[in-house]
């Protein structure tokens, strides 16, 4: 039976890659303010990242406290590996976004492509959070089985 606190800590793994997400959401935040209750729940990684190298301190935390701790249920294992995953597509889009469409910052193109990234990105950490709430592994197609494979 997984805990409430297990369930809870699950769901707030994906809140890495929602933060990583957000400079996507530029124009949206700025269109519609309201949509800003959405950084809430990112403030305790936004503090982390105030360290320097905080990013790295965090990755490295999760990955060989959590993930590789074979003390700690696979159900948070689980999570914490997918949601470091999801983190690391969205830090190669963004990359993506940087070399190749730079030059075209404020187009429609661009503004369409980050919120449809934005969208589809909440979407899925929607999805991922109500799983771990039920108390199951949220099953997304590709990073899931990339997931147990590595666990």
């Amino acid at each position: 039976m997984i805990s409430f606190w297990e369930k809870s800590i699950g769901a707030f793994l994906y809140m890495i890659p929602w933060y990583y997400c957000l400079p996507f959401g530029f124009n949206l935040f700025k269109q519609y303010p309201i949509l800003n209750i959405l950084k809430i729940p990112t403030i305790p990684i936004e503090l982390v990242m105030f360290i320097p190298l905080g990013g790295l301190f965090l990755f490295l935390t999760i990955f060989i406290g959590l993930v590789r701790n074979q003390k700690i249920c696979y159900f948070l294992r689980f999570n914490a590996l997918q949601s470091l995953l999801i983190n690391i597509g969205i830090i190669i889009i963004d990359y993506i976004f940087q070399i190749f469409l730079s030059s075209f910052n404020n187009t429609l193109i661009v503004r369409t492509f980050s919120t449809t990234l934005l969208i589809s990105i909440l979407s899925m950490i929607t999805y991922c959070i109500y799983c771990c709430f039920k108390g199951n592994e949220p099953d997304l197609p590709i990073i899931s089985q990339a997931t147990k494979m590595q666990l």
